[in-house]
């Protein structure tokens, strides 16, 4: 294992210090599920708290339907947050063996102190490194990571990992910002103050991985596509809720749903099969 680093999530560091002052809605809206929402048509979205985290729990689902995932299996969630992904699965299915994954303890301490296991299922959560996964090969039937992989240091590791612990025939599913591969150059050739404030809103990320490039990595590394859906119009209320919480004109979020809307910057949901033998 290399050297445990220090974790750089701000926009995370902002959330708990919004859960310690009690700022009710931020903690309905993400105290759960960090991520977008999904919306089977985005014209009835509504605006409010309650119609948001009923379309991040959407999300979640999908991204577990995306993967096959049912009853009597083991599910690992990488970067999982607080735990939303696990709680859907362990509030839905049964006779379950649920492991999360975060590099972050405090997100993983919130996780624990919200979720307790249902239904014969059991629930574990692991702080580690998700592209240096501390299991043993065909540990899995699925593995997930919902908006999160952009932080992880090597999607390439990530996959070699994740095909490592899973079972063969087991299924991989993510959700990802995904751009167009016209565009690649100018993000990796972008401006230093954009990548700047990036950095320090959100993190360490890397929006460079085309459709091309997952459809190559797959392949790469053993997995057979399943699933390639374009969810882009269903999140785009998403944008206008994180405003209404910020109560501020936000110009990355702004900048964010200008390249959604208009497609140079694609929400997915992939999923691929094991093919190791």
């Amino acid at each position: 294992m290399s050297e445990k680093k220090p974790v750089n999530l701000p926009y995370f560091d902002a959330l708990f210090k919004d859960f310690q002052q009690g700022k009710t809605e931020i903690i309905q809206s993400f105290g759960n599920h960090v991520h977008w929402g999904y919306w089977e048509n985005s014209a009835t979205a509504d605006g409010s708290i309650e119609d948001f985290t009923q379309a991040a729990e959407k999300l979640s689902q999908k991204v577990c339907d995306s993967a096959k995932v049912t009853d009597n299996i083991r599910v690992l969630d990488c970067g999982c947050g607080f735990g939303g992904t696990i709680a859907s699965l362990n509030n839905r299915l049964n006779n379950m063996q649920l492991t999360g994954l975060n590099i972050d303890s405090r997100q993983l301490a919130r996780a624990k102190e919200q979720i307790k296991p249902r239904a014969q299922n059991h629930i574990e959560f692991v702080e580690a490194n998700a592209c240096e996964l501390p299991f043993a090969n065909n540990s899995f039937d699925a593995v997930l990571a919902v908006e999160c992989i952009f932080h992880f240091p090597s999607r390439k590791q990530f996959f070699q990992e994740a095909s490592r612990v899973l079972k063969p025939g087991g299924t991989l599913a993510i959700s990802d910002f995904v751009p167009r591969q016209i565009i690649l150059p100018i993000i990796k050739t972008g401006s230093k103050l954009a990548k700047d404030t990036l950095l320090k809103t959100l993190g360490e990320v890397d929006l460079n991985f085309s459709l091309s490039d997952y459809r190559k990595l797959s392949k790469n590394t053993g997995f057979k596509p399943l699933i390639e859906e374009d969810i882009t119009r269903n999140t785009l209320p998403t944008y206008s809720l994180v405003r209404k919480l910020q109560n501020k004109e936000d110009k990355i979020i702004n900048f964010a749903e200008s390249v959604s809307h208009w497609g140079i910057i694609r929400y997915f949901i992939l999923s691929f099969i094991n093919g190791r033998q």
